[in-house]
């Protein structure tokens, strides 16, 4: 896998304010680590990055491990890996490459990563 850098979020607004279009190689692409809250690991070694392009939007990679989080209002696509998704109080779910997953703003949730799961993300506020 290559290493693919991106542009900052200013220069990132600015390319597409001119052109009006900006591809991102998704498998490529280098992310930047994030800090996880120790309290919302359940179990494993699970690490966290991504790669912020604005507005909401972005590309996501966590490795296995179980984690428990509070969702915003989030639609995402995933690239690649495999987790399973249970809502307290509700439904639990399979997530695999190519599906398209919706999460309710609140919802409460604990990911259970199987295989290092890559998300492309919108959220809405």
């Amino acid at each position: 896998m290559s290493d693919v850098l991106m542009p900052d979020l200013v220069d990132l607004g600015r390319m597409l304010a001119t052109a009006g279009a900006f591809a991102v190689p998704v498998h490529d692409v280098r992310l930047a680590p994030e800090e996880l809250d120790p309290e919302q690991i359940v179990a494993g070694d699970p690490a966290v990055s991504s790669l912020e392009l604005g507005e909401g939007r972005g590309i996501r990679q966590i490795t296995p491990g179980v984690v428990t989080d509070v969702e915003t209002d989030e639609i995402f696509v995933v690239l690649s890996g495999h987790a399973t998704i249970a809502v307290e109080g509700g439904t639990t779910i399979e997530v695999n490459p190519g599906d398209v997953c919706l999460l309710a703003e609140g919802a409460k949730t604990t990911w259970i990563v199987h295989e290092t799961l890559r998300k492309v993300y919108q959220t809405r506020t």
